[in-house]
């Protein structure tokens, strides 16, 4: 009896809810249809990320892979940037939640937590810089340089068990193989409707992306940069997994994907992404110092090689083989010119010119200044000019520290499958910070959430070979 009244009382709030929308949507029209649906979509998704961290997590990781894709397609004037910072709110307050029942502090020990920790603060009190330009040009960039790499406490938080770190893996597989396709589609069949709208919204758009009679492709990502740097972190983490404790044909279809990714990163005409795949195949053979890996690694530098030195009038093929002679680049020697021109800066301003003070916010917020006109064209020039020597000094030390812990870890870690994991990720970090001097690698979405997710399972594999060690010593 109580069931049938409880199905009748689901029954009638249905009932209520669809005559109330029905009459919404009269009167409101698309619009209020819209915010219906929203609220239908977003209240489940909203209790989800802050009641089931998992949930949450795998919703971050699918939104910073899709979200540029979105926002392309012009489809609400809602700016997603900001429901990402919503959806990292949600996440931090989740895990502070959780820590009432599950304490765990553990995460903010460690060298790469202190440094992360110390980075965060140095971008806070650049506020108070005397040669920062504008409070919110800081206020509109600490998100993408400083805030976002909270991220890394989230995923180190939240990712306690194998299983959920493979459910991680093949997510992000599946985004990357999605991504590939699309570029692949782009490549051969051309662009979508509202693709070819965004080309011609602007000449300056064509004038980077349409070279020698060809458009560079960027696939589902914001730029062609973010689409070929993705492919390689992609391409690297299917190289590290073939090490793992697969079946052969697991290998061969990671192999197979692998190959496919780093053909889109080719698509998209990024010179300074084709240089990270063989720097990451050296560390690769350094690493695994065997007969079959040098083997595989001599191999690959003699096809490199051959396609660097062929004659051809591929423009394609020439722009892969022009990332390997810089000194023949002309692009490459306006960027060397400009570092050199701003070098006497760097070492007079010891904090920077402020966060924000050159690139887009520069011209916005600091119009006429001396930094708004200069083209950092690099992660490591902009570092280095908006937050100092002092700042550059900071972050190359918690690059080395993460690849630091990353290479020693991989030595320490005994099971097999989590030693593959942590091959990867150590590999991906090698690659993008090569890849963050000729552009800037690690502040576009996906790459500024899927980084610091890379460097905080490199303390997690390690972490979960220790646990299964000490259960296995117990059981015994």
């Amino acid at each position: 009896m109580k069931n049938n009244y409880t199905k009748a009382f689901i029954a009638i709030l249905l009932l209520i809810f669809s005559v109330g929308s029905a009459l919404l949507i009269y009167q409101g029209g698309i619009k209020a249809g819209a915010l219906i649906l929203t609220g239908a979509i977003g209240l489940p998704v909203l209790y989800g990320v802050i009641a089931h961290p998992r949930f949450g997590t795998i919703v971050l990781l699918v939104a910073a892979y899709l979200i540029m894709w979105i926002m392309r397609m012009n489809l609400t004037a809602f700016p997603l940037g900001t429901l990402m910072d919503g959806l990292l709110a949600l996440l931090i307050l989740g895990m502070f939640i959780q820590q009432k029942y599950k304490p765990d502090w553990t995460i903010l020990r460690g060298p790469i937590s202190t440094v992360i920790i110390l980075w965060i603060l140095y971008n806070f009190l650049q506020i108070i810089n005397p040669s920062g330009g504008s409070r919110m040009a800081w206020m509109y960039t600490i998100r993408s340089v400083a805030i976002i790499m909270l991220t890394y406490f989230i995923f180190s938080y939240h990712i306690r068990t194998r299983e959920f770190l493979r459910l991680i893996i093949k997510v992000w597989l599946g985004l990357s193989v999605f991504a590939a396709m699309y570029g692949f589609k782009q490549q051969h069949f051309g662009f979508f409707s509202f693709e070819e709208n965004y080309l011609n919204s602007d000449p300056l758009i064509a004038n980077l992306l349409f070279i020698g009679g060809v458009w560079r492709k960027f696939s589902i990502f914001s730029d062609p940069v973010a689409f070929s740097y993705n492919m390689v972190i992609s391409a690297l983490l299917c190289i590290g997994l073939i090490f793992g404790p697969l079946s052969v044909k697991k290998k061969w279809l990671l192999a197979i994907m692998a190959g496919f990714f780093l053909l889109n990163m080719i698509y998209s005409g990024t010179r300074g992404a084709y240089v990270l795949f063989p720097a990451a195949m050296v560390l690769l053979a350094v690493l695994i110092f065997n007969k079959k890996v040098l083997i595989l690694t001599a191999l690959g530098a003699i096809v490199i090689f051959v396609l660097i030195s062929i004659p051809t009038s591929n423009q394609t093929l020439y722009r892969f083989q022009s990332a390997f002679k810089p000194s023949e680049d002309a692009s490459f020697s306006v960027r060397a010119n400009n570092q050199k021109m701003i070098q006497p800066y760097i070492q007079s301003h010891p904090m920077g010119g402020g966060l924000g003070s050159t690139g887009v916010w520069g011209a916005k917020f600091s119009p006429g200044s001396f930094l708004a006109s200069f083209p950092p064209d690099s992660g490591y020039v902009r570092v280095a000019v908006e937050l100092g020597w002092v700042g550059l000094l900071l972050f190359c030390t918690l690059m080395f520290i993460i690849l630091k812990t990353g290479i020693n870890n991989y030595y320490l870690i005994k099971d097999l499958e989590l030693k593959s994991y942590c091959l990867a990720m150590t590999l991906i970090v090698f690659a993008l910070n090569i890849g963050n001097y000729p552009q800037e690698a690690l502040v576009q979405f996906p790459t500024n959430v899927y980084f610091y997710l890379v460097v905080a399972l490199i303390n997690i594999t390690l972490r979960l070979d220790l646990e299964k060690r000490k259960q296995t010593n117990e059981q015994a």
